[in-house]
């Protein structure tokens, strides 16, 4: 809001002009990296964890990256595929059926 805009406001409760700003929800990004780097397979996932497509793959990822083993493109493709749509996988397996 601009200044202008904030010079005419008053609370609809007592009428007063004297208002303090808040911070709103803020988010932040996480790069894949960071989130390989900082994964721990044995630490408790809360629900949150199992919900965010983000971590389909992750302990794939992190467990190769141990082991020194590069997963390959394929793999890459198919994780960004099941991260976007993650029912694709099922769909794409009742043809084998």
């Amino acid at each position: 809001m601009r200044p202008e805009e904030e010079r005419g406001l008053k609370c609809p409760y007592c009428q007063g002009h004297e208002f303090k700003k808040i911070i709103s929800r803020v988010a932040y990004h996480v790069s894949e990296r960071d989130r390989l780097e900082n994964y721990d397979p044995r630490a408790k996932k809360a629900d949150g964890f199992y919900k965010d497509t983000r971590n389909i793959g992750l302990h794939a990822k992190w467990r190769a990256k141990r082991m020194g083993v590069d997963l390959g493109a394929s793999f890459e493709e198919k994780v960004d595929k099941l991260r976007t749509d993650p029912g694709s996988m099922i769909r794409d397996s009742e043809g084998d059926i």
